[in-house]
C-alpha cells in the first residue's frame, strides 16, 4: 500500500523526499506552503459573517422593539398588546410545531402588526364609545399602512405580507382584501388568532376585558369558519391545559 507524504520546501523535507523516492515504497505529494493557511483564513471569514449577522439581527430586533415601543405610547390601550399577541402567537406556532423561520417570522410580525396605527388620530384609538363607520373604516387601514411602511423599509419576507394580512379570515370576511383560506398566510392565520384572544381578554376604551375563557369561546365558535382550526385547536391547547400567561417581559 502507497503511503501519501505532505512536505514543505526545505532541506529535512528534501532529504526524507529523495530517501523515500529511492526506496519506491511511497507516493509522495508535494503541497506548497500556506494551505493550512488558507484554511484558517477561510474559518476566520465564516466565523466573521456569523458574527455580523448575528450583531445585525440584534439591531434589527431592537429597531423593532423600539418601533413597537413608539406605537404604544400613543395609545395607552395598546401599551403591551403587541408584545402579548407576539407572546401568544409564538406559543401557538411552537404548539404547532412550525418551522423555525415560520416562528421567527410571526415574532416579528407580532412585533409590528401595529405599525400602521402610528397614522390614526390618538382620539380615535382610545375614543371610550363605539366607533362611527367612517372611525371604523379608518381604523381599518392600519395593516395596508403597515405593509407599506415596512416594505419601503425592506423589511424581510414574509413578515410584511403576515402583517398585511393578519386581519384576513379564512371565510373571506375580513380586510383588507377579503382574502380566503389558500390564500391567506399560515403566519397570518396564527397572528389573527393570537390578535383576537388577546384583544377580547384585554381592556379596551370602550369596554372592561371580558376574560380568556369568553376569548378562547370566541374563537372556538369560529373554528373552521373565520379561523384555521388547526390554530384554534393550538391555542386552545396551550391556553386551557398548559396553562399558557401573558407576561410583562418580552
Amino acid at each position: 500500500m502507497k503511503t501519501v507524504l505532505i512536505v514543505d520546501d526545505n532541506k529535512e523535507d528534501l532529504r526524507t523526499l529523495k530517501t523515500l523516492l529511492e526506496s519506491h515504497d511511497y507516493k509522495v505529494v508535494s503541497e506548497a506552503n500556506g494551505v493550512e493557511a488558507l484554511i484558517n483564513e477561510r474559518d476566520m471569514g465564516k466565523q466573521r459573517l456569523e458574527e455580523a449577522l448575528q450583531r445585525s439581527e440584534r439591531a434589527l430586533l431592537a429597531t423593532i422593539r423600539a418601533i413597537a415601543l413608539t406605537i404604544e405610547k400613543r395609545d395607552p390601550y395598546l401599551s403591551g398588546h403587541q408584545r402579548r399577541v407576539t407572546q401568544l402567537a409564538f406559543a401557538i406556532a411552537n404548539e404547532m410545531g412550525l418551522s423555525g423561520n415560520q416562528t421567527e417570522s410571526i415574532r416579528r410580525a407580532g412585533l409590528l402588526h401595529d405599525l400602521g396605527k402610528i397614522q390614526i388620530p390618538v382620539e380615535i384609538l382610545s375614543k371610550p364609545i363605539p366607533l362611527t363607520d367612517d372611525e371604523l373604516a379608518l381604523i381599518r387601514t392600519h395593516p395596508q399602512a403597515s405593509y407599506e411602511i415596512l416594505t419601503a423599509a425592506e423589511f424581510p419576507l414574509p413578515v410584511p405580507n403576515v402583517v398585511l394580512q393578519h386581519h384576513e379570515r379564512i371565510d373571506g370576511s375580513g380586510y383588507p382584501a377579503g382574502l380566503r383560506n389558500g390564500q391567506i398566510l399560515l403566519e397570518a392565520k396564527v397572528l389573527a388568532v393570537a390578535d383576537v384572544v388577546e384583544a377580547i381578554s384585554s381592556n379596551r376604551p370602550y369596554r372592561p376585558a371580558l376574560g380568556m375563557a369568553r376569548a378562547l369561546d370566541e374563537v372556538h365558535q369560529n373554528r373552521g369558519v373565520a379561523y384555521d382550526s388547526d390554530v384554534v385547536d393550538a391555542c386552545v391547547t396551550i391556553v386551557a391545559e398548559k396553562e399558557f400567561a401573558f407576561r410583562s417581559e418580552w
